[in-house]
């Protein structure tokens, strides 16, 4: 743009929408080809997710809402990594750049790239006749050597998840109507559930915590079953799953104890976008207090034990549930 040509339409909406959210020296003002993260010694920890809609929002989601699901979904793959995040790129596919659209998303990412302290670097915008896309590309960093990884579990380790799980799955089904939005009569409950499936709150503030007493993490996208599974391959275990220990919020609780749903929709529908990982026995009350000063509840739900990946999920009558299906699947 400094040539003196005149700007191109992509170039008016990014400058617009988006150079002012490129606060880091490194992204040079959107003004360059690439963009610079400059070296401090530690590992930079890369993820990149794309959300497309009809798959991971719905057409009439508020676009505020899609901003902040595109960014922080990233943002929870680097904290279970135990990484802090360090910047971000975005690639937005649009069928037309409609500013009534354009401009609560743009403000909503700009917010959340400030709170969590991962601004943007670059990007692309391009135009697309099918549904919109946003994929971000996200960077973290990490002390040398000290990314958690899925593949550390060991027998005789606990399984730890943070916060509810099952909640994102129920507020999808919410908008999409039927009996789930029919017997969640509660307005409150409802918007809850509602807000976990669009607004994902990623645990950035566990991240240092993974990174002192976790042997292996990941974060719960895809459903904590599915999830837990990837995990103990990876790591050549298995794991037995105490089901009354998963944690519920309210709202799911009552909607399962009235028979709406059952706890494998909870526990296979995927979004909860939470902290899953292992770690040894004698490190579980001290990682439990230190999530707590961090705001977050973390739960004992079960034990890594020898077998080939399959956990296996225990009722409250001891008897072993066989699940119909694990987790939520792309294809």
């Amino acid at each position: 743009m400094a040539s003196g040509k005149p700007a191109s339409g992509e170039d008016s909406l990014i400058a617009r929408y988006f150079r002012p959210l490129a606060t880091d020296p490194g992204a040079f003002h959107l003004d360059d080809d690439a963009a610079a993260l400059k070296p401090d010694g530690n590992d930079v920890v890369v993820t990149v997710d794309a959300i497309v809609e009809g798959v991971h929002f719905l057409p009439d989601d508020p676009p505020d809402t899609v901003a902040r699901k595109a960014l922080r979904v990233n943002l929870s793959d680097l904290a279970a990594k135990g990484a802090a995040p360090a910047g971000f790129v975005l690639t937005l596919a649009l069928r037309n750049a409609d500013e009534a659209w354009l401009k609560p998303f743009a403000a909503a990412l700009g917010e959340d790239a400030a709170q969590f302290n991962c601004p943007l670097l670059g990007g692309d915008t391009v135009s697309t006749p099918g549904p919109l896309m946003v994929s971000v590309t996200a960077f973290g960093r990490v002390p040398p050597g000290k990314m958690i990884h899925r593949s550390g579990a060991k027998v005789g380790e606990r399984v730890i998840v943070t916060g509810t799980i099952g909640d994102a799955a129920l507020g999808l089904a919410i908008l999409h109507g039927g009996k789930v939005h029919a017997a969640a009569s509660d307005k409150a409950a409802r918007e809850a559930l509602i807000g976990r499936y669009r607004v994902p709150q990623p645990r950035v503030a566990m991240a240092e915590i993974v990174r002192g007493y976790a042997s292996a993490a990941m974060d719960v996208s895809d459903g904590l079953a599915g999830d837990l599974t990837k995990l103990c391959g990876v790591s050549g275990v298995s794991a037995v799953i105490d089901l009354v220990s998963i944690p519920l919020s309210g709202a799911a609780q009552d909607l399962v104890s009235r028979g709406v749903v059952g706890l494998e929709t909870l526990i296979a529908g995927g979004d909860d976008y939470e902290i899953l990982c292992t770690l040894p026995e004698d490190r579980v009350e001290a990682f439990a207090q230190a999530a707590k000063l961090a705001g977050v509840v973390a739960s004992s739900i079960g034990t890594v034990v020898a077998g080939d990946a399959v956990p296996k999920f225990i009722d409250g009558q001891g008897r072993e549930i066989v699940l119909e299906r694990l987790s939520y699947s792309h294809f």
